[in-house]
């Protein structure tokens, strides 16, 4: 009998729900009566509570408007003004030593350059220096083929010859043509190793191109060597080019103007290193 009932879906409880739902709407109606009493007595009390909140209200924005008239609050913005103005000051300060700073350190760059340029220029001409005791060598050969010319030469003859008018023009002949060789004799040519820093206008310039013009200028006694660019300042580069010129022939000063002709890629020349061969 109980497995058949368990089996049927009828609600045979359903009268104990239907008196927990008529208590629950009692208990409620008696909760809204309550409060609504409980609003009527405190409507007085809610009016009282109002007029005090008012109240205070006033008080604050009195107390706030007095706060205003300070002292302290009027300066209170001045001294804002005043550290803002200084902070201003040691700002500027500041960037007036970086950037004084900063120029030190490109020149500080450019003198490395051009002692790393005066340094390789010095290692480049040293080895023909090498080569002097080679010309030393030569030059004693022909003094000593000179003083063998001068030991064939007889100046004055034997004492048992008697002196004619043939031996003493044989003589002037000889003596003339000794003179000639004398003064024919050529001596060391003089040599210099000259570096010179050819700078730009600006970053735009191609020193390539610039190269191009410099070993075109042609001089006798003139011979071009090594090149390289060299960081000058702010990205600009500038021309450190080697060469070899004959002190007799070449004037530094000349060659120099002869490059500034350059106008369109050559600001200016400077001589950086200046050593003789």
């Amino acid at each position: 009998m109980a497995l058949e009932l368990a089996s049927e879906t009828v609600w045979f409880e359903k009268w104990r729900y239907d008196d927990a739902e008529c208590k629950y709407h009692e208990q409620k109606n008696q909760r809204s009566s309550s409060i609504m009493s409980c609003k009527a007595s405190a409507t007085p009390m809610l009016g009282s509570l109002a007029n005090q909140i008012a109240r205070a209200r006033e008080d604050i924005q009195n107390s706030r408007a007095a706060s205003n008239l300070l002292p302290s609050s009027i300066g209170a913005p001045a001294d804002v003004v005043n550290r803002i103005t200084k902070l201003e000051g040691e700002n500027a300060s500041l960037r007036k030593s970086v950037q004084s700073l900063e120029t030190t350190l490109a020149q500080v760059t450019a003198r490395l350059a051009a002692l790393e340029c005066s340094c390789s220029a010095t290692a480049k001409a040293s080895p023909p220096q090498l080569q002097k005791p080679s010309s030393q060598k030569q030059e004693q050969d022909s003094k000593a083929n000179d003083d063998d010319d001068d030991e064939d030469v007889d100046l004055f003859g034997s004492d048992e010859e008697e002196e004619s008018a043939e031996a003493i023009r044989v003589r002037e002949e000889r003596l003339k043509s000794y003179a000639e060789k004398k003064s024919k004799k050529a001596g060391p040519i003089a040599k210099s190793s000259v570096l010179l820093d050819c700078k730009p206008w600006d970053d735009e310039t191609d020193l390539k191109v610039m190269e191009e013009h410099i070993r075109r200028i042609e001089m006798d006694g003139l011979v071009w060597g090594a090149a390289k660019q060299v960081p000058l300042a702010f990205g600009i580069h500038k021309l450190s080019i080697l060469c070899t010129v004959e002190d007799e022939k070449v004037s530094i000063d000349d060659l120099s103007e002869k490059i500034q002709e350059l106008e369109d890629y050559v600001q200016s020349v400077d001589v950086a290193a200046f050593n003789k061969i």
